[in-house]
C-alpha cells in the first residue's frame, strides 16, 4: 500500500463484486485519487483500518452487506478512527437511513445513481473536512424533517434498526448472536420487541416493511423471492 502524502486514499467497501470493481476502476482514472483498498463486508473495512488507517482518507461505504453491514460499520469507524470520512452509498435516497447513519458518523451520502462527476466531488468535500449530501437526498431529509413526516422505523434503536435489517436479510438468530457478539436469547428478546413495535407477526411481514421504508435494496429483494 503506498502512502497519501499527495494523492487522496480511498477505500471501496461493496458485498457486489461487479459494483466494487467497477468504482475501483473509476476512481483509479481520476487524478488525485487512489483506490489503496477494494474489500466486501463492514467486517473486511474495519480491519483495513485497523491495519492500514494512516493510508485511507475516505471510505465509500454500502450499506446493504452480510454480517455487521454498513451501518454498524459506519459507526465504529467513525468512533475509533475519527479522521476517515465516510460516505455512504446506497440504492435509496429516501427511507430512514440517510437521516441515522449522518448522526452516527457518516460524511457523506451519495446514491449509486449519482454520477461520476458527484462521487469524486463528494470525495475531494469529504476530504477537506466538509459534507456532501447528494441533491435527491438532501431533499428527501429535509421532507422528513417536516412534521407528521416520521417514519416508523425512526422510533428504533441502532441495535434494533441493525438486527431488523439482519432479519430481513433472512439471517437466523444464531447467526445474528455470532455476528454482534450477542447471546440468541438477547436476539429473541430484540425480535419480539420488533414485532411488537413494528406490529408485524412474521419475519415476512417484517421484510415486506423494511423494503416499503427503503431499508433494503433491490438485490436483497430479489434474493428473497
Amino acid at each position: 500500500m503506498s502512502g497519501k502524502a499527495s494523492n487522496i486514499g480511498v477505500m471501496v467497501v461493496d458485498d457486489h463484486d461487479l459494483v466494487r470493481h467497477g468504482f475501483t476502476s473509476i476512481l483509479s482514472a481520476q487524478e488525485g485519487i487512489e483506490v489503496v483498498a477494494d474489500v466486501n463486508s463492514g467486517e473486511a473495512a474495519i480491519e483495513q483500518c485497523r491495519n492500514h488507517h494512516k493510508d485511507i482518507d475516505v471510505i465509500l461505504m454500502d450499506v446493504n452487506m452480510p454480517g455487521i453491514g454498513g451501518i454498524e460499520a459506519t459507526k465504529r469507524i467513525s468512533k475509533q478512527w475519527p479522521d476517515i470520512g465516510i460516505i455512504i452509498i446506497t440504492v435509496h435516497a429516501d427511507g430512514p437511513i440517510p437521516k441515522r447513519l449522518l448522526k452516527g458518523g457518516a460524511k457523506g451520502y451519495l446514491t449509486k445513481g449519482n454520477d461520476v462527476n458527484e462521487m469524486v466531488e463528494a470525495i475531494r468535500d469529504v476530504h477537506a473536512g466538509g459534507r456532501y449530501i447528494a441533491k435527491d437526498i438532501a431533499q428527501q431529509l429535509a421532507l422528513s424533517m417536516l412534521p407528521g413526516q416520521d417514519s416508523i422505523i425512526d422510533s428504533l434503536s441502532k441495535r434494533e434498526l441493525q438486527i431488523l435489517m439482519m432479519i430481513a436479510q433472512a439471517h437466523r438468530n444464531n447467526e445474528i448472536a455470532e455476528t454482534l457478539n450477542i447471546s440468541p436469547k438477547t436476539v429473541s428478546t430484540y425480535r419480539a420487541r420488533l414485532h411488537e413495535k413494528l406490529g408485524v407477526t412474521t419475519d415476512i411481514e417484517m421484510f415486506h416493511l423494511a423494503m416499503k421504508h427503503g431499508i433494503l435494496d433491490e438485490n436483497i429483494h430479489n434474493n428473497n423471492k
